[in-house]
């Protein structure tokens, strides 16, 4: 690994993190809105059948990005729980952990975030290989499919 783990890129993490998924709420509220604007500017015609079917496309959309949003507003509101300046000896959330295969931080799942050349993967501990990870000290290692990882360190 080109980079040592440290504070510093825990927090550059985090910073990330939370700009990403600020973009990603930001965006999802604009579909929100503009497909609001779309459902009130649809008018009804001749052809009802079509207004209707052109309603409730715009009504499932509506709904698979409230979901979307949900999930994001949840991923934000976890990232806020996280004391970027905490250290951990234990892999546990908010824990950044160098792996002989890479470096991961358990919070949310947002997934890689890239941060002075250092890829991490942003996973939440109830994904497989967070799982894997909680409660596991530098030195530990554990099978993850064909592979075996070893935790380098723990921050």
């Amino acid at each position: 690994m080109k980079q040592a783990l440290s504070i510093q890129l825990k927090q550059q993490i985090l910073t990330v993190c939370h700009e990403k998924v600020a973009t990603q709420i930001a965006q999802l509220e604009a579909e929100l809105k503009s497909l609001g604007e779309s459902a009130a500017s649809d008018t009804k015609s001749s052809m009802g059948d079509k207004y209707e079917t052109s309603r409730e496309m715009i009504n499932l959309e509506k709904g698979k990005i409230a979901g979307q949003l949900a999930n994001a507003t949840k991923m934000r509101s976890i990232l806020k729980g996280i004391d970027a300046g905490k250290t951990f000896s234990t892999c546990e959330m908010g824990a950044l952990v160098q792996t002989n295969q890479g470096f991961y931080l358990l919070a949310a799942a947002i997934g890689q975030v890239a941060v002075e050349g250092v890829n991490c993967f942003v996973i939440s501990p109830g994904s497989p290989i967070g799982q894997q990870l909680m409660g596991k000290v530098a030195g530990d290692t554990f099978k993850l499919g064909p592979r075996e990882i070893e935790l380098v360190a723990v921050v």
